[in-house]
C-alpha cells in the first residue's frame, strides 16, 4: 500500500497522548433567567475523539461557543492545557516527553486569542466566504500565524510572498488529505453542500490546532456524504493526530468513531464515560434514545438524578 507522506504536521498540541488537554469544570451559562448550561464538568483527553451528545436544545452549542470564546460562562472555568515543543524537536508522542506545560483559562479570553492558543472550530451553520474561492478560505486559516505587516503584504513581495508561499505548502496539504483538489480554485459559494461543509474543515485544520471542535460536521448531509465526513475525521485524528471535540446527531457514527461520550439535556450532564457505557446508561436511553416510560431501570435513574439536582439546588440555597 502506498501512503501519502506529508511534510508538516497538521497537529499543532505537543501533550503526549493521554494527557488532559481541555477540563471543562462546573461552567454554568445564563441568558437572563434561562439556564443554558447547569454545573458541566468533563475532560477531553489528547490524543481522544470526545464526543458531545443531546436532544436540540441541550446546550451542546453553547458549550462549545464558551470553549471558543463566543460565550462567557457565568460560573465555572474552562482550562486549556498546551505544552511547548520538546527539546530537539521529536514529537512529544515518540519519545514520551514534552517541554513546558501551560495552563490557560479560556473563560474570559477573546475569540482571537483562544485561536492563538490552538482551539480550531467549524460552525453548526457553515461560515464561510462564499464569493472567495477554496483556496483563498483555506488560507485565512493561516492568518495567525503569518507576522508579517499589513503594508508588505499589500505589496505581496520578498519576505512577505515568501511567507506566503511556505503557508501554501501546509494548505496544499490539507487539499490534498481532503481531496478537494477538482475545486481548489472555484467559488466556494458555488459548491455542493458537502464539499462546503469539508471546506469548513480545512479551514479549522488549516490552522494547526490543538484541539478541533467540531460543530455537527455532519448536519443536512445524505448518507453517502455523512460516511465521506466521518472518514476525514477518522484521518485527520489516525494520521493527523488532532485531538477532537465533536458534538453530532448520529448515534451510529458517534458511537463508531468516538473514544469518550459526553451526553446533555436541558442544560445538565447526565452522563460521561465510553461509547458502550454511554449506551446502556438508562438515564441517556431515557433522556436521548427515545425509552418508553415504563422502564423501570430508567425510572430509577431518572429519580436519582432529580434527586441529585434538587440536592444541588437546596445546597445553593
Amino acid at each position: 500500500m502506498v501512503v501519502r507522506a506529508y511534510q508538516h504536521s497538521l497537529r499543532g498540541s505537543h501533550l503526549p497522548a493521554g494527557q488532559p488537554v481541555l477540563e471543562v469544570d462546573a461552567v454554568s451559562l445564563r441568558f437572563g433567567g434561562v439556564k443554558a448550561l447547569t454545573d458541566i464538568s468533563f475532560t477531553v483527553t489528547e490524543g481522544h475523539v470526545h464526543a458531545v451528545i443531546g436532544p436540540n436544545g441541550a446546550g451542546k452549542s453553547s458549550l462549545l461557543n464558551c470553549i471558543s470564546g463566543l460565550y462567557h460562562p457565568q460560573e465555572g472555568e474552562i482550562r486549556l492545557h498546551t505544552a511547548d515543543a520538546p527539546a530537539g524537536g521529536a514529537p512529544a508522542s515518540e519519545n514520551g516527553t514534552t517541554g513546558e506545560v501551560r495552563t490557560h483559562t479560556l473563560t474570559s479570553l477573546a475569540p482571537y486569542k483562544i485561536a492563538r492558543l490552538g482551539v480550531a472550530r467549524s460552525f453548526q451553520n457553515i461560515e464561510l466566504f462564499a464569493h472567495m474561492t477554496v483556496l483563498e478560505n483555506l488560507m485565512l486559516g493561516r492568518h495567525i500565524h503569518m507576522k508579517k505587516s499589513v503594508l508588505a503584504s499589500m505589496l505581496w513581495f520578498g519576505p512577505a510572498r515568501n511567507q506566503e508561499i511556505e503557508h501554501r505548502h501546509l494548505v496544499e496539504e490539507v487539499i490534498d488529505l481532503l481531496q478537494l483538489q477538482a475545486v481548489r480554485n472555484k467559488p466556494v459559494g458555488s459548491l455542493a453542500y458537502g464539499i462546503q461543509k469539508r471546506v469548513e474543515l480545512g479551514r479549522a485544520l488549516c490552522l494547526q490546532p490543538a484541539l478541533l471542535l467540531l460543530d455537527e460536521p455532519m448536519a443536512g448531509m445524505n448518507a453517502e456524504e455523512k460516511e465521506d465526513m466521518a472518514r476525514y475525521i477518522l484521518d485527520v485524528h489516525e494520521l493527523a493526530h488532532v485531538s477532537v471535540v465533536l458534538i453530532e446527531h448520529d448515534m451510529n457514527v458517534v458511537m463508531d468513531i468516538s473514544d469518550r461520550v459526553s451526553v446533555l439535556d436541558f442544560g445538565k450532564l447526565i452522563a460521561d464515560g465510553t461509547p458502550d457505557e454511554v449506551k446502556a446508561d438508562p438515564a441517556v436511553i431515557e433522556a436521548y434514545l427515545g425509552a418508553e416510560d415504563d422502564d423501570p431501570a430508567v425510572r430509577e435513574a431518572v429519580a436519582l438524578q432529580e434527586q441529585a439536582s434538587e440536592a444541588e439546588e437546596n445546597d445553593r440555597g
